[in-house]
């Protein structure tokens, strides 16, 4: 019973809103939406501490749900470690940007609508991380992309933003497509898509056709996980509310491409060109994304092209096999992603809705607290021991080095842009004097205790959530690669460096990182520089600060041409075939119903003529036939 619970919750509280959430105020319906995720949350720890004390993993099958000939899919859940991750992930997390929502979206005259938005948020991301096969996956894969579209969009009045929402769900539309395709291959070949089937089934024998369909799956992974080429619509998303940006880019959805591949593991191992291709692609997304935040200066974009620099670095991991490593950087980036983004809004508020970090500054003294988390996660971010991202980001480097030196060199500078645009964002934001308007400064004060308290426990989990995964030279045991060895155990073998070399990569990782925090020190606390105004900018930095114009390039060699392949498709197609068939097929109705109405004449003797000679018609028929 529990397990329907952990999924039907969020549901429940959805159709709350649904039916009754007009009715109720704004502090009940935030208990309620709340709630039932927090009670997600203690039956997803049921599980997951189940799973640690060596219960054994669960596969439920609710109902038989598509059966023809040989094919046969049932509609299942299943509990297993990696699902147990990705529970703790989800909803706990989940429950504090719920939290944090009460506070933050409080005037917002669709509270209640917001918080059903979540609810449904959160019921699709539990039914596509529990699901046994590909189809109830896809369910879920396809609701959150909905919910992505309803949450970015949330304020519609704004055109701008629906264009964003709209951009959001045409590309995940996209990537949608190869993962369809990729489903199609397997259901082809193999003739079920129930993971459990599929792991006993795929056999290296059928290498092309394993080939093309980790390809197309990772075109999914893409679409969902921002990857080049389908990254575009994760900035724009930041035209949702704040809590939907932490919610989006921390705990659910950009994840969602991550946990495919690692569900499939074991179809991957059998594709390694397929892996390739993906440590290339995660390397070029660190790598592109990082230069692009080091020029932004609305503070949920630097965040929002982390979030794809980071997702890069996932990608690579899984590139190289390190499952369990891409696994436990996302753990990790979901504690200081999330802490960051309730605090940029955090800022965001007292500031009045202004974003840009040009005209911030000294904030450190008017919010201590959203300061103090925030530089946490600045650190957890950057690499800096002993904080959260070191663990995870130092794994995934030395792995990388071991397999490519120029991957390991691509992504190691993407790493240290990372450390010099975050701490350029802390530094403008809360350094220095304040440089917005007088009006603002009298308004600046520290947010109320609905924001500030999931703020202190990101914050905590950003300084210790590394702790779960120490690096061999310091400890022997790494608990998250343990406990995930159940459902990686079978996978690439990941070399592992000597302790010297593994010593020398930590060390060429921090100090790099410390020179891009003293880099950037230099030059927005030392030298007092701000960022050049817009349209001042010139050559290389003009490119990266217009996102190297690749919106444009997709505008000008994409949406262009398709858009006038519609108004041709409408010119022609529509307004001339289509509608003058239909058109002229009522024309000729009426042409032939004047005439044959000159035959109702009134006249009895031509009545009966004619019912004479439909007799005689109907006798010599009969008699043909005899």
């Amino acid at each position: 019973m529990n397990i329907y619970l952990l999924i039907l919750l969020p549901l429940l509280g959805f159709m709350i809103y649904g039916l009754i959430g007009k009715s109720l105020s704004k502090s009940i319906s935030g208990i309620i939406g709340s709630g039932v995720i927090l009670g997600s949350f203690i039956i997803s720890c049921i599980y997951f501490f189940g799973l640690v004390g060596g219960a054994k993993p669960i596969d439920v099958k609710i109902f038989d749900w598509i059966c023809f000939n040989n094919i046969q899919i049932n509609f299942g859940i299943m509990i297993d470690q990696l699902s147990a991750i990705w529970l703790m992930v989800v909803t706990g997390i989940g429950f504090l940007i719920h939290v944090y929502s009460i506070g933050y979206m409080h005037d917002d005259e669709g509270f209640q609508r917001f918080f059903a938005y979540l609810n449904l948020f959160i019921f699709f991301m539990l039914l596509l991380v529990l699901g046994n096969n590909f189809v109830v996956m896809f369910i879920g894969w396809e609701g959150v992309g909905l919910c992505s579209y309803l949450l970015i969009g949330f304020w519609y009045k704004n055109q701008s933003y629906n264009d964003a929402a709209k951009k959001a769900f045409v590309m995940n539309r996209i990537g949608d497509l190869g993962f369809l395709i990729g489903m199609f291959l397997l259901l082809y070949k193999y003739h079920t898509l129930d993971f459990s089937a599929l792991q006993h089934s795929a056999t290296g024998a059928d290498h092309h056709i394993l080939v093309l369909a980790t390809f197309f799956l990772f075109v999914g992974a893409c679409g969902k996980s921002a990857q080049i080429p389908l990254y575009t619509w994760l900035p724009d998303a930041m035209a949702g509310p704040t809590p939907v940006s932490a919610l989006i880019h921390a705990a659910t959805m950009v994840t969602a491409g991550i946990f495919m591949i690692c569900r499939v593991n074991f179809l991957y191992v059998l594709a390694p060109e397929t892996l390739h291709l993906i440590a290339m692609v995660g390397a070029a997304t660190a790598l592109f994304a990082a230069t692009i935040g080091v020029m932004q200066n609305d503070i949920k974009k630097v965040l929002a092209y982390s979030t794809v620099s980071q997702l890069g670095l996932m990608f690579m991991a899984l590139g190289f096999g390190a499952f369990s490593s891409g696994v436990f950087h996302v753990m990790t980036h979901a504690f200081f992603k999330a802490c960051l983004f309730l605090g940029s809004g955090s800022v965001i508020h007292a500031m009045g809705g202004e974003q840009d970090i040009r005209k911030m500054g000294g904030l450190r003294k008017y919010m201590p607290i959203t300061f103090g988390t925030f530089l946490i996660a600045t650190l957890a971010i950057s690499g800096i021991p002993p904080f959260a991202g070191f663990f995870s980001k130092d794994e995934i480097l030395g792995i990388a080095f071991e397999h490519n030196k120029v991957i390991w060199a691509v992504a190691s500078f993407a790493s240290m842009l990372t450390a010099f645009y975050m701490f350029r964002l802390v530094f403008l934001t809360f350094f220095t004097s304040f440089r917005g308007s007088h009006d603002q400064e009298h308004h600046l004060h520290e947010s109320q205790a609905t924001v500030t308290f999931p703020l202190i426990v990101l914050g905590l989990l950003s300084a210790v959530g590394g702790f779960v995964g120490m690096p061999a030279v310091i400890s022997s045991n790494h608990w998250l690669k343990n406990f995930l060895s159940p459902v990686f155990g079978a996978g690439v073998e990941v070399a592992e460096v000597n302790h010297s070399m593994e010593w020398t990569l930590i060390g060429i990782a921090v100090v790099a990182a410390l020179v891009s925090i003293a880099w950037a020190y230099n030059r927005f606390i030392a030298k007092g520089t701000l960022p050049a105004e817009e349209g001042k900018l010139t050559g290389f930095a003009d490119l990266v600060y217009k996102k190297y114009m690749i919106d444009e390039v997709y505008n000008t060699m994409i949406v262009k041409p398709l858009l006038m392949i519609s108004e041709w498709g409408y010119e022609v197609v529509d307004r001339i075939l289509v509608d003058g068939i239909v058109v002229w097929t009522g024309r000729v109705s009426l042409l032939t119903g004047k005439q044959l109405r000159l035959l109702q004449s009134g006249n009895i003797g031509f009545y009966l003529l004619m019912m004479v000679v439909g007799i005689i018609g109907i006798l010599l028929y009969l008699l043909k036939a005899l």
